[in-house]
């Protein structure tokens, strides 16, 4: 992977807070905002922010809404520069309401979700079955970028605890990592968790021999701790290619707090292109 790092970093906050209304005859509901070269991934926004871009363009335009609960997320196009976000409201119900957005560029359309938001409701029922691997801290773990990487990773803070670096030629793709996102103080939440739940490369680069493409197409996320921040800023995070065949890879995704509490599951599907 190549270095793309660019000297200036907008912080998260900032570049979700950028998003205004379009003053042009575009569709009602659009907000835009230009995405500065420090969130490209290669010729495309990083996932994660558009994914991010699309949650807080939803939460902009219907602020009522109660906590995300789960999304579906396709990664259609490349998007770059000048982006557009239009949000649409499928079903309001009493207690959940489904929300579609979708974020377009010059180049045409990026990114489509469509995002659950669920109110907490009396249960009798509380069961996790959903325990982060055991490794050690963060502390003393090597940089998951140290060979270079995305422009997005100056963001982050990436510890290697478990499995191996990408295009390592490892025999699995099963990697743990430690993060730490550089704006500690980051809000919303639910945007914070999306941009982070996908800063590695997918789990099947670890059986690459030699560099090549790759292009996440779906992710399915659930988000099971909407408004938890890890107590001291890291998060645990696993990646797990479960399927790697035919140009295609399917894996699992998994993200804790410092403290073990579970915050998202996910799954992504994944193009190859070597």
């Amino acid at each position: 992977m190549s270095v793309e790092e660019t000297p200036v970093r907008t912080p998260l906050p900032q570049l979700l807070e950028g998003l205004a209304p379009r003053q042009d005859s575009g569709p009602e509901g659009a907000r835009s905002v230009h995405v500065p070269p420090d969130w490209m991934q290669g010729r495309t926004l990083y996932g994660g922010i558009s994914a991010a871009l699309c949650l807080a363009g939803v939460r902009l335009d219907f602020p009522d809404l109660p906590p995300l609960r789960s999304a579906q997320i396709s990664f259609v196009g490349p998007a770059s520069g000048d982006v557009t976000v239009t949000t649409r409201m499928l079903r309001q119900g009493k207690s959940a309401s489904f929300v579609i957005a979708d974020l377009t560029s010059e180049a045409g359309p990026g990114t489509h979700a469509t995002f659950c938001f669920g109110a907490a409701r009396v249960s009798a029922y509380d069961l996790s079955r959903f325990a982060p691997p055991d490794v050690p801290g963060p502390e003393n773990a090597p940089n998951h970028f140290a060979r270079g990487g995305p422009a997005f990773k100056q963001h982050f803070d990436v510890r290697l605890v478990g499995g191996a670096a990408p295009v390592s030629g490892a025999a699995e793709a099963d990697v743990i990592l430690w993060l730490r996102p550089l704006d500690l103080d980051a809000r919303p939440v639910e945007a914070l968790l999306l941009a982070m739940a996908d800063v590695p490369p997918p789990a099947a680069m670890s059986l690459f021999t030699a560099p090549a493409p790759i292009s996440s197409m779906s992710w399915m996320v659930d988000v099971m701790a909407p408004d938890r921040i890890s107590p001291d800023g890291w998060y645990l995070l696993r990646s797990t290619a479960e399927v790697t065949r035919d140009g295609y890879s399917a894996q699992s995704m998994a993200l804790w707090s410092r403290d073990g509490t579970p915050l998202l599951a996910g799954r992504q599907t994944v193009a190859l292109f070597g």
